[in-house]
């Protein structure tokens, strides 16, 4: 056991959580209180700091697409990714911001919401072949629709389909219940945790929201980052 002495002055995040070249590769960005919950009044929003925010657009600006289950769209009022002034060059040559990419079963969704009508990019729906065929009509006449697996969705056809368009640099921002289905499926390759000094109690969700994984992938710690009293940790898989 050994002290993780903090580094003196400001590191470069952008560098710190570049993607690594040439791969398809799925980054996770959670956050979680010190006793394990993904939210604060039902929105992870509450848990974090001003830095953890920073962080937060950085790691939109450095992926090519965004994915994040239906349910955390409508709890937490989504719209479509919008430039930040702390990308500085991270997207030279790429779209001018990332699509936002929804799973949604059902496709329960508001089309007419600003997530699909003010969206820079279109934005992606991920969906399965059994979702209602009216509401699939009505998601293609709103974004860009991507069907994989029948029942339910399958996570490996739909990154393999987003890699193929081009989005290899993915980042799955939740919520418990779909990050849960991507580390099932065996596709995380990185978490982000912002651990924020709190202590909440109550049966709040965790980050991980499903059925036990049969073989819980281990991870390694890349980096630990301090900012306040919050840690900002980066694992990656161990392979």
């Amino acid at each position: 056991m050994r002290t993780l002495s903090p580094e003196p002055g400001e590191v470069d995040l952008a560098e710190r959580y570049a993607y690594p070249a040439g791969a398809t590769w799925v980054r996770a960005n959670m956050v979680a209180s010190l006793d394990g919950a993904a939210q604060r009044d039902e929105r992870s929003g509450g848990l974090g700091n001003a830095a953890d925010r920073r962080l937060f657009l950085l790691l939109r600006g450095l992926a090519d697409v965004v994915v994040v289950g239906a349910g955390t769209v409508r709890a937490e009022g989504y719209g479509p990714v919008r430039p930040s002034a702390g990308w500085g060059g991270v997207r030279e040559g790429r779209p001018p911001v990332p699509p936002i990419a929804i799973v949604s079963r059902t496709l329960d969704l508001d089309f007419d919401a600003p997530i699909f009508t003010a969206a820079e990019v279109p934005t992606i729906v991920l969906a399965p072949a059994a979702a209602d065929p009216v509401r699939l009509k009505a998601a293609r006449e709103r974004a860009d629709v991507i069907v994989a697996g029948h029942d339910s969705l399958d996570f490996t056809a739909a990154v393999g389909e987003l890699a193929a368009r081009g989005h290899r640099r993915l980042l799955c921002e939740g919520g418990p219940g779909v990050l849960a289905e991507v580390v099932a499926a065996g596709l995380l390759d990185e978490l982000c945790l912002t651990l924020s000094p709190m202590l909440l109690a109550g049966n709040p969700a965790r980050i991980l929201n499903g059925p036990p994984a049969p073989v819980p992938p281990e991870m390694t710690l890349a980096h630990a980052l301090q900012d306040e009293e919050f840690l900002f940790l980066r694992y990656t898989l161990n392979r």
